[in-house]
């Protein structure tokens, strides 16, 4: 386990500012920054790394839940429905982690990371907003003003059961990575189940903290959680966490779904790199 010194924590806040920006922006909860940081950047063990990420989560999951644009945005029903699937699968990759080399999870974190920028990509030029105000966005879309259009969209969600198998897969890896699961959640959300990006983004910022909470129990409990340097990025996310939210609500959506796309390639191609040594 990593030494805890005043210049580590020093480090670990200003990646968690970072990472708690980007995540916010994105709906991915830091997680997917701060893992390869911890792991590549500072040699953290993988489970160490995933440990303290979790917790990131949880405090990015608060601050855009507690945020007046993230209020906004929240789609509950949706939210609620998808996290009983989402919590199933974030226990099962929380006893899987314990199971596998560091070397397996960095590869599938890439090759993973890898197919969600390609999905991003295919949906640039596409949105999924009805500019109509009548229109009913049935039991489980929404509502929400788009300063993008100048007016309030609506929305309906389409082929929920690929949502319901999305979110527990997005479980079992974000407890197995360390990473949230919103970088499965937002990507499946908007280009499969017709979820606008912001609306994804805040939904799955407000289901990834009771996702990281089942998974982060487990590694609290082996021992694999540093609480000082925990704390650190704690504080780093909810201070990112805060201008990421609003830097989110001017950006246009296509900047937002490239933006995503260039970090995930970036990430993808060093976790699977070290992956391979």
């Amino acid at each position: 386990m990593p030494t805890v010194t005043p210049v580590l924590a020093l480090i670990i806040f200003v990646a968690g500012t970072v990472a708690g920006t980007l995540g916010a922006l994105l709906g991915l909860g830091g997680g997917i920054f701060l893992v390869p940081f911890l792991n590549l950047g500072l040699s953290f063990p993988i489970t160490a790394a995933a440990a303290i990420s979790l917790t990131t989560v949880i405090a990015t999951s608060s601050s855009v839940s507690a945020g007046r644009a993230g209020k906004q945005l929240i789609n509950m029903r949706l939210g609620m429905l998808l996290e009983v699937a989402t919590a199933g699968g974030s226990l099962l990759g929380g006893l899987t982690a314990q199971l596998l080399a560091q070397s397996t999870v960095q590869k599938l974190f890439g090759v993973t990371t890898v197919i969600v920028a390609l999905i991003m990509l295919s949906r640039l030029q596409r949105r999924n907003v009805i500019l109509d105000p009548s229109i009913d966005p049935g039991a489980l879309g929404g509502r929400f003003y788009e300063d993008e259009s100048a007016a309030t969209v609506t929305y309906r969600i389409r082929r929920l059961p690929v949502a319901l198998v999305a979110s527990f897969i997005a479980g079992n890896l974000s407890s197995l990575l360390g990473i949230g699961g919103g970088f499965i959640k937002v990507p499946v959300l908007n280009a499969w189940c017709g979820v606008p990006i912001r609306a994804a983004a805040a939904t799955s910022a407000f289901m990834i903290g009771v996702t990281a909470t089942a998974g982060a129990v487990i590694y609290y409990g082996r021992g694999q959680l540093v609480p000082a340097l925990a704390a650190a990025a704690v504080l780093g996310v909810q201070l990112g966490s805060w201008g990421g939210m609003r830097f989110g609500q001017r950006a246009s959506a296509r900047w937002l779904k490239l933006l995503m796309a260039v970090l995930l390639f970036i990430i993808a191609m060093m976790m699977l790199i070290r992956g391979t040594r």
